[in-house]
């Protein structure tokens, strides 16, 4: 008998029957419970969606500090930038200026 995880806590979720048929072919297909295929992408979207606010999170932080400071690299310099990545003349990275 498989023993639930320490700390694991039951909920409920209500699936639409299409989606719940889904889950269960996708569960059939790769030899899982339907239990393991929602779990996962449970698991799979809280992963992702935590990396997109952190992303979020740290653009807000940037925009402050430019409306604070007004320093910043332009376009046009970060593509100069980038553009030499890899070649014999690599240039170092553009400094920040008003």
């Amino acid at each position: 008998m498989t023993r639930p995880h320490i700390g694991a806590k039951t909920v409920s979720v209500k699936l639409d029957s299409d989606i719940r048929d889904r889950v269960d072919n996708l569960a059939q297909a790769r030899h899982r419970s339907a239990h393991w295929v929602m779990r996962e992408a449970i698991s799979q979207y809280v992963d992702r969606e935590e990396k997109h606010e952190a992303f979020r999170q740290d653009t807000i932080k940037a925009w402050e500090e430019y409306q604070e400071t007004g320093l910043h690299a332009s376009a046009a310099e970060v593509n100069t930038w980038l553009a030499s990545w890899g070649t014999e003349n690599e240039l170092a990275e553009p400094l920040c200026h008003k």
